[in-house]
């Protein structure tokens, strides 16, 4: 990997992890056409990881008071977190050696679940009943976790599965999106811990300054975009995402598989 693939790879998450289009998945087709080997090279799949962390910590940064000083918030998240971080510790070795990297599953999931959005936020506007996180029951809260836990399927998308499962549990579009922001803060630490630890003694002498170059870029660019972003996540239906995965998805089918 080059100083300037780690660079790109951190502009593409900033800009898509908090989009229901799949920050993963956009990473993985992207590590693919620049001819990096995603499936097998333990650096490039903890990088993956990685950034993601730079991109959640900037909506800390940002919803630094709204969120960390109200203990109900975190009530939820860290109930909502345990689901997936059994399921991701049980699993972890599926998910690395089978699922990451794999541009055939991304492509899969990514038109499979945009065929889902087509027709899942209409109906799911009809069982609105909590306009904010703090009104989301405890057992509501894990539910969502069993949620994202989809997400650890590269393809489906982590904001896309908490949003669609906040808004089937009862919550508002924009109370959803807020939940799966947050919600990513304990989910990425802890994945992004884990994905060091297992492939440290896999890192060359320049893979810190990559992994640098990428987690800041991810940040600073999440930094300028996530107040738009999730603005607009709130506001708009799925109808465009879901055009946009089924088309990303189909265009790289018919002209890279």
């Amino acid at each position: 990997m080059t100083f300037w693939e780690a660079l790109l790879l951190g502009v593409l998450e900033g800009l898509t992890e908090f989009l229901p289009v799949s920050s993963t998945g956009h990473l993985t087709l992207a590590a693919h056409l620049m001819g990096l080997d995603i499936e097998n090279d333990p650096f490039i799949k903890s990088f993956v990881v990685v950034i993601q962390l730079g991109a959640i910590l900037a909506v800390l940064a940002l919803y630094f008071k709204r969120f960390l000083r109200d203990a109900e918030v975190w009530k939820r998240i860290l109930v909502a977190f345990i689901p997936t971080g059994i399921l991701g510790f049980l699993l972890a070795d599926v998910i690395e050696n089978i699922f990451l990297g794999n541009d055939l599953i991304v492509v899969v999931n990514l038109v499979g679940v945009g065929l889902l959005l087509l027709f899942v936020d209409r109906w799911l506007e009809g069982h609105k009943r909590y306009d904010d996180v703090n009104q989301i029951p405890l057992l509501q809260a894990v539910w969502i976790g069993f949620f994202q836990a989809l997400a650890m399927v590269p393809g489906v998308s982590r904001s896309g599965a908490t949003i669609v499962g906040g808004m089937a549990l009862g919550l508002s579009r924009k109370a959803a999106a807020e939940f799966s922001f947050i919600l990513a803060v304990p989910t990425m630490l802890s994945a992004t811990g884990f994905s060091l630890l297992r492939n440290l003694e896999e890192f060359r002498a320049d893979s810190w300054g990559l992994l640098g170059v990428g987690f800041l870029t991810a940040f600073v660019v999440a930094l300028l975009t996530v107040r738009w972003l999730l603005g607009f996540v709130s506001r708009n239906s799925f109808m465009p995402f879901a055009i946009y995965r089924i088309f990303i998805g189909l265009v790289y089918a018919v002209f890279f598989l």
